[in-house]
């Protein structure tokens, strides 16, 4: 039986993913967690195979604890399911120690392949990760990125990524091909940059992208 350490802030998610990985023949739930630092402490106490690790979480998030986890617990395997793709997510969570990344859309066959996959010491990505890291190694590295500091009102690389693309009159579907993210993830970019800029629709947005300089015309 693997063992599994089921970490997520949502309860409901959380409790959701409890009930499916018990049902699943060969895996074994030990216990779950809210939260990163909750995390570090059932890794120590119940000693589990595979952690599943959320990343946006309060306290201590999930690369941090993916990075303390494997610092402490070498032999424990960590499978990240989030509902981000984006570049820093990804990255950040496999130079933390990661060896699985899947999105919250993945079934659960496809959760219980990469369980399996990384405790026998193979990796488990996301079709859309693996194409974000052949593309880094086609590059030399990770895609480049402004600094953070250069972009308006606390926007993320990813968000204003996304903001140029609506810019360019793409579409939630156009944008999530382009991104190789899921349409659920470029509204959820969408809402995140909405609020930061205090924007109301879409015409606002291209208004706000050309004026911060994020968009070019022609």
């Amino acid at each position: 039986m693997t063992r599994v350490l089921v970490v997520d802030d949502q309860t409901v998610v959380r409790d959701g993913l409890v009930l499916l990985l018990g049902l699943l023949p060969g895996l074994e739930v030990v216990g779950s967690a809210g939260d990163g630092e909750e995390a570090l402490r059932l890794v120590g106490e119940n000693n589990p195979d595979v952690v599943l690790m959320d990343l946006r979480m309060p306290r201590v998030d999930g690369v941090e604890a993916t990075r303390r986890i494997k610092a402490e617990h070498p032999s424990v395997q960590i499978v990240v399911l989030t509902t981000y793709s984006d570049d820093e997510s990804v990255f950040a969570a496999l130079q933390a120690g990661a060896r699985g990344y899947l999105t919250k859309d993945a079934g659960a066959e496809e959760i219980a392949r990469a369980i399996d996959a990384v405790q026998g010491g193979d990796a488990q990505l996301d079709p859309s990760v693996q194409r974000r890291l052949v593309d880094a190694l086609a590059t030399g590295g990770p895609p480049s990125r402004r600094r953070r500091g250069d972009l308006p009102d606390g926007l993320t690389q990813r968000e204003a990524e996304v903001l140029t693309l609506i810019a360019g009159g793409n579409s939630n579907a156009e944008i999530a091909q382009k991104l190789f993210i899921s349409e659920a993830t470029v509204k959820t970019h969408i809402n995140n940059l909405f609020a930061k800029a205090g924007l109301r629709d879409r015409a606002q947005a291209v208004t706000y992208a050309y004026r911060k300089g994020l968009a070019e015309l022609g």
